[in-house]
């Protein structure tokens, strides 16, 4: 009776709390070999993979400076989400992600843009599988995919994506180490009224034209997973064409390659983005004063380079290092080609203190560069932020 009611308390704790997988696409990864609270406070063995419940938890005391501010200081909550994943015999699946400190109200697709995951797989067999449901796209790369409590700081271009949207894909592997997946989802979780305003205009040469209700806003995705040698290294590619607005559209390519060794994991990664109507906003923000209220700027394209390292020098132990290079352009605007350059340096350190829970305390450093050329009008600026903080991925059951 008492184990009985400690496993419900655990359960109920955890729809409170907060999870998330070991990553956004698929079932996320690997999720190691950690003991759950279940198993250690109720001595409770698991007979069988078909409910697993996690909660991340992050937060952190910082002090950051944006510009030419001075130092600010405050403690401040990280992430906070809940996930319960399965797989009910050889063939069913399911998945389900929230996040907890995001809004609840229901979008133009009927979910919430709390809900990250809810999603439903089939398994016909080891090489073919189809999900359905609200899903994270399947862009290629390996920020894209990692686990976000354990990213300090997005790259821009990921940093302004909105990716999990509703949608199909389906999954070939001709042979284990190799997976060929396509996708075809909703382009946005609302309608272009919602997404960029009501009489909202994009940016041509020599005027503006009003934004048009695409009759189908659809994402088509083609994604690329390899490995050699072992699993020392590995792709994630992908390509993928979005609707956007009538006569608008966004081409995006990622290519992400990574080294996995026993100590020590280094990816570097590559984003493109050529964007008919500005999708991750950048640019319209930055060039705001140029383009007018309620337009949008067109023809822009995105350069991301991400470069990111860990390495495991000590038990229980790791250094992460991580840099990124960025541009933008507004291709048919004289004040907007080449208008800026954004520089990323972060660095941590952290220890895990119990061996079978993954819970770590860091210190970290984040910096960032911004540099515009002149005809843009903007003005250089520089962020940085120290944290001293923690995070706990609770395998609750």
């Amino acid at each position: 009776m008492n184990k009985t009611m400690l496993i419900c308390a655990l359960l109920a704790a955890s729809l409170t709390a907060g999870a998330q997988n070991g990553a956004n696409t698929g079932m996320g990864g690997s999720d190691g070999n950690y003991a759950s609270l279940a198993e250690k406070v109720a001595n409770l063995e698991k007979k069988n993979d078909a409910f697993n419940v996690y909660f991340n938890y992050a937060a952190s005391f910082r002090a950051e400076q944006n510009g030419d501010k001075e130092w600010s200081a405050a403690f401040t909550n990280k992430q906070l989400r809940l996930e319960i994943k399965g797989n009910i015999g050889d063939h069913l699946y399911y998945r389900f992600r929230h996040r907890l400190n995001k809004g609840t109200d229901a979008r133009g697709d009927n979910f919430a843009k709390a809900t990250d995951i809810m999603m439903a797989g089939w398994k016909f067999n080891d090489k073919l599988s189809i999900q359905a449901g609200k899903m994270c796209q399947i862009w290629g790369g390996f920020e894209f995919d990692e686990n976000p409590m354990y990213i300090y700081q997005y790259s821009d271009m990921v940093d302004y994506m909105d990716n999990f949207m509703a949608g199909l894909v389906v999954s070939y592997k001709p042979i284990p180490s190799q997976e060929l997946a396509f996708e075809v989802s909703d382009a946005n979780n609302d309608n272009l009224n919602m997404v960029y305003g009501v009489g909202s205009n994009a940016w041509e040469q020599g005027g503006t034209r009003p934004l048009e209700q695409f009759k189908n806003p659809l994402t088509y995705i083609a994604n690329w997973n390899g490995s050699f040698a072992n699993g020392m290294i590995n792709t994630r590619w992908s390509w993928g064409l979005q609707t956007q607005a009538r006569h608008k559209y966004s081409r995006m390519l990622v290519l992400g390659q990574q080294l996995n060794l026993a100590k020590f994991q280094w990816y570097v990664d590559y984003m493109g983005a050529w964007d008919g109507l500005d999708r991750l906003g950048i640019a319209t923000g930055d060039m705001g004063h140029v383009l007018g209220a309620n337009v949008y700027a067109s023809d822009v394209h995105y350069n991301s380079f991400i470069s990111k390292v860990n390495w495991q020098f000590a038990p229980q132990w790791n250094l992460m290092l991580k840099g990124m290079y960025e541009t933008a352009s507004i291709s048919k605007m004289e004040q907007g080609k080449n208008y800026r350059k954004s520089f990323g340096y972060i660095g941590s350190v952290e220890y895990y203190p119990i061996k079978d829970q993954d819970f770590r305390v860091f210190l970290a450093y984040v910096g960032r560069k911004y540099d515009f050329s002149e005809k843009s009008g903007l003005k250089d600026y520089n962020t940085n932020r120290i944290e001293l903080g923690f995070m706990y991925r609770i395998k609750a059951f």
